[in-house]
């Protein structure tokens, strides 16, 4: 009853106050409602928007590969280019490195050197030159001189000696401008010591000669000669006298005794008697035989033996002398001379220094010209010539150089050919700072091996066509829609993806159109 009559209570106090906040509690939850998941709500939004707008593009935007199903399929065309004005080339290409060649150890015979081998001067810095008749060391006080040559020294060379050794030493001479006598003999000579003095004299020390003793032997020779001289003269003199005719005062007294005995024998045939006679052609017969005997040659066997004793004498003192003075002669001691092949060569490095002992190798070196060493395939290897043009990647530009050499490549130890090349190439003259530059590096060298030597017709190589007789053609193009016409056509030279092409009947021109395809 009380819970009724409150009801009722307040429905007769007045309008009802609580329809407005009845109102508000609802909008009040609705904004409770979207301040709460604004982030939900505006993410749903945005969903919704986009799915909508992706329903709408969906019927406007069709896929390449749709469109192309639902295209028409093209009219088919010819693919063309036209023939070219061009310059063709073949070139083979290889990476080099750069390099001073043939490096090798050097030695110096010291075997014959009475004391220790000392270096005493002339020792070269890294990356001087050697050339014919430079100072390599100075050893004891003495030069070695440098010369060309393979041989190595083997022993001192002086006057009588022969042999490889001694013609490798004239050659060189020769190289050096000094006259040592014939190439062609190995034979050291009087000569060929003249030469040595004038070599020693070109690097400015003394020849090596003999000494005293020698100069000694010498004075002892000449004296031993002037002794057997004069036996001989002694000898030869009484030989003379002996093997002499009479003189013109024994022939003419000898016929003045036979003619007197003549004419006393002529009186006395006419005046004397018989004995007187007889005596007088006695005295003609007497005078006659002293005239022989006077006359007659002597022995001179005794003397003739003399002569040729003192004759033998003096020319063994004359062989004496002959060797005193080869003796004396200026030689070749055997570490004095240092013989290399390809001079001039380039100091690479120095293992001794004044002052130091001999006790190997003294320095290295190598070609004092740089080169640079490719390797080729053995297709490209055949393409390439000794004396060929090529041309070097340089740092500040092209360089030319030539090919100097194409050789197989040498296997390491044990491993098996590979069939590849090494080709060597000479710069052309570079600069101090260009060698500087590229030594020890790897540059790019490119080789042409033909060229059509200026422009010519050249179409791809994909507009060349054979036909049944293997002859080659083009297709051409007259445009406007005419039918194309295969033209036959020489070839030339390929390269860089053209065929150089003569129209055999001169139909081709630059410009001319030429399919490569449909």
């Amino acid at each position: 009853m009380a819970r009724a009559f409150g009801r009722r209570q307040n429905k007769t106090e007045g309008p009802a106050p609580a329809a407005t906040p009845v109102t508000r509690s609802r909008s009040q939850g609705w904004r409770r409602l979207f301040a709460g998941n604004r982030v939900i709500w505006v993410m749903a939004t945005v969903a919704i928007v986009a799915l909508v707008a992706g329903l709408g593009l969906g019927q406007l935007i069709v896929s390449p590969g749709q469109a192309a199903a639902d295209a028409d399929a093209p009219a088919a065309g010819l693919i063309t280019v036209p023939v070219e004005n061009r310059t063709l080339a073949n070139d083979v290409t290889m990476r080099g490195d750069a390099t001073y060649a043939d490096s090798v150890e050097v030695s110096i015979e010291t075997g014959e050197l009475a004391g220790a081998p000392i270096v005493t001067g002339q020792v070269p810095e890294v990356a001087a030159i050697f050339d014919t008749a430079s100072i390599a060391l100075e050893v004891t006080g003495r030069p070695v001189i440098v010369l060309p040559g393979d041989l190595p020294v083997y022993r001192t060379l002086r006057v009588g000696v022969s042999g490889p050794d001694v013609l490798q030493f004239k050659q060189g001479l020769s190289v050096a401008g000094i006259d040592a006598g014939a190439l062609d003999s190995d034979v050291f000579d009087a000569q060929t010591a003249s030469a040595v003095t004038a070599l020693y004299a070109k690097v400015g020390y003394p020849a090596p000669t003999g000494g005293t003793e020698v100069a000694s032997a010498v004075s002892n020779a000449e004296a031993g000669v002037a002794s057997a001289q004069a036996s001989v003269d002694s000898a030869t003199g009484a030989l003379t006298v002996v093997q002499s005719a009479a003189s013109n005062v024994d022939v003419v007294e000898q016929g003045n005794l036979v003619r007197s005995a003549q004419r006393v024998l002529a009186l006395a045939k006419t005046e004397g008697t018989p004995n007187e006679i007889a005596d007088a052609e006695e005295a003609v017969t007497l005078a006659v035989a002293r005239q022989g005997q006077a006359l007659a040659p002597r022995d001179a066997s005794a003397e003739q033996a003399a002569v040729t004793a003192a004759k033998a004498d003096l020319t063994r003192a004359g062989e004496t002398l002959s060797d005193a003075r080869d003796g004396a002669l200026a030689y070749l001691p055997a570490g004095e001379v240092l013989y290399l092949p390809g001079l001039p060569r380039r100091v690479d490095e120095i293992s001794v220094k004044r002052g130091s002992s001999i006790s190997g190798p003294v320095m290295r070196v190598s070609g004092a010209t740089l080169v640079i060493s490719g390797s080729a395939t053995a297709s490209d290897a055949a393409l390439l010539e000794v004396g060929a043009p090529a041309v070097l990647a340089m740092p500040d530009g092209d360089q030319g150089a030539t090919i100097t050499s194409v050789l197989p490549s040498e296997p390491a130890s044990g491993e098996p050919a590979s069939g590849r090349f090494t080709v060597l190439f000479a710069p052309d003259a570079l600069t101090d700072e260009q060698i500087q530059a590229v030594q020890g590096s790897n540059v790019r060298v490119r080789v042409p091996v033909s060229s059509t030597e200026g422009e010519v017709l050249a179409v791809p190589l994909a507009a060349l066509t054979a036909g049944p007789g293997g002859e080659s053609r083009v297709e051409f193009d007259p445009g406007d829609g005419a039918e194309t016409v295969l033209v036959e056509v020489t070839t030339g030279l390929a390269a860089e993806g053209f065929v150089e092409i003569t129209a055999i009947d001169g139909s081709l021109g630059v410009g001319d159109l030429v399919v490569v395809g449909r």
